[in-house]
């Protein structure tokens, strides 16, 4: 397989398995209490399995198939304006059109369905990446990681201090004035558990649940400040990609191996270290926090480029395999993949579904995550095999165009 079909199953199956790997994590979100993703001494640690589900997450799945998709985000962003200046199009209508659809979309899922949404964020910051779109490769990742090192710097001020702050407190010598702000802090709305309101209000009804959401109706605006030193960067290395030809597999196969093995063992190994510090430290909810935001920053970034590599490896040598074009399949129908995904789990675990919010734990969580990969792989092929779009995906396509678009082949 050559060309641009080669070029289209490289970028589909990457984002089939980016999009499956991120409900591995986002099925914390949706079945337990929002700490839990944070750190499991929040909820959700009562077993050794799901002590062993949690680092197994978070060692080799936690923020970098969120991160996988980003990069593909940014590389399929090059491409539909590529499409749109060969038809003699406004790249920028093009791109804004879909831009503005995708954050209606992402601001309807999070008050509706699901309050983890990434799609408002993508758009908005998929409108900022647009305005780097000539820049060279060379350029796009070097001004990536500056922006990625400053978006570092930024949250390991907040949270070293914090983690600096927790350590003068906790000592024997500490001043009593010292230790009670300290106490008031981890007691505070920010930093405390909250895990019985949590509980009540999810197992609650539907009314309920949105009605809360729109308490917080700034949360998808406050996101885009918080997320843009890491999703940004991220996006401007899949555009470098896609304009050197890295993510559709055009390099030799040397370079590809050269790059996992310089990422991937020592990404991991920085990673497991992170996921010992935490248990060290009892799950600690500072230390977590400071992890999430700061120090597993660089390790996510290189599993992420990493992985990128290893999967057109593994592309390159099986798309042929039948397994494959199932997972590009999901790949292709990824928007109407991850919103079904929300709607059957939010349906499965919230109140006003079966309710099993908060009853089922890390290890058995793994059986819806492994019954969604299943839905996934069952139906995408087939459906493409009739229409040319996913449905969500040909609704997006007609609302950005401005008419219907064609749906079967």
């Amino acid at each position: 397989m050559q060309g641009t079909e080669q070029r289209h199953i490289s970028l589909d199956a990457m984002r089939g398995f980016a999009v499956m790997g991120i409900l591995a994590m986002n099925i914390i979100g949706f079945a337990m209490p929002e700490w839990a993703y944070v750190t499991p001494a929040a909820y959700g640690t009562d077993t050794l399995a799901d002590q062993i589900a949690w680092a197994f997450s978070f060692i080799f799945i936690d923020g970098k198939m969120r991160g996988l998709f980003s990069l593909l985000f940014g590389a399929s962003m090059m491409l539909i304006i590529a499409r749109a200046e060969a038809k003699v199009q406004s790249a920028a209508q093009v791109h804004y059109r879909r831009m503005a659809w995708l954050a209606l979309f992402g601001l309807a899922h999070y008050f509706f369905i699901w309050f983890g949404d990434i799609l408002f964020l993508y758009a908005i910051i998929g409108m900022i990446a647009f305005r780097f779109r000539d820049w060279a490769p060379v350029k796009l990742i070097k001004v990536a990681l500056i922006i990625f090192a400053v978006g570092l710097v930024f949250w390991g001020l907040q949270f070293g201090g914090l983690q600096v702050f927790q350590y003068v407190a906790t000592q024997p010598d500490a001043s009593a004035d010292t230790a009670r702000q300290f106490r008031e802090l981890m007691a505070s709305g920010d930093l405390a558990f909250n895990i019985a309101p949590d509980l009540a209000l999810h197992r609650g009804s539907y009314a309920a649940i949105t009605w809360d959401k729109f308490g917080e109706w700034s949360t998808p605006f406050t996101l885009v400040p918080q997320s843009i030193g890491e999703t940004l960067p991220l996006m401007m290395i899949g555009m470098a990609m896609q304009k050197s030809g890295f993510v559709t597999g055009e390099w030799e196969l040397a370079v590809y191996k050269r790059w996992a093995l310089r990422l991937v063992p020592i990404g991991l190994l920085l990673t497991l270290s992170l996921a010992l510090w935490i248990v060290a430290v009892d799950f600690d909810r500072i230390t977590a926090l400071a992890v999430l935001y700061v120090w597993g920053g660089i390790p996510r970034l290189m599993l992420t480029i990493g992985y990128a590599a290893l999967l057109i490896l593994l592309i390159g040598h099986y798309r042929n395999h039948p397994m494959l074009t199932r997972v590009a399949a999901a790949g292709r129908t990824a928007f109407s993949n991850y919103l079904g995904t929300s709607i059957v789990m939010t349906s499965i675990f919230y109140g006003y579904g079966f309710g099993l919010y908060g009853d089922v734990g890390r290890a058995g969580l793994w059986l819806f995550v492994l019954g969604a990969w299943a839905v996934m792989l069952l139906w995408s092929k087939p459906w493409l095999m009739t229409f040319q779009y996913g449905p969500l995906e040909w609704l997006w396509r007609s609302l950005a165009r401005g008419k219907v678009q064609a749906m079967r082949r």
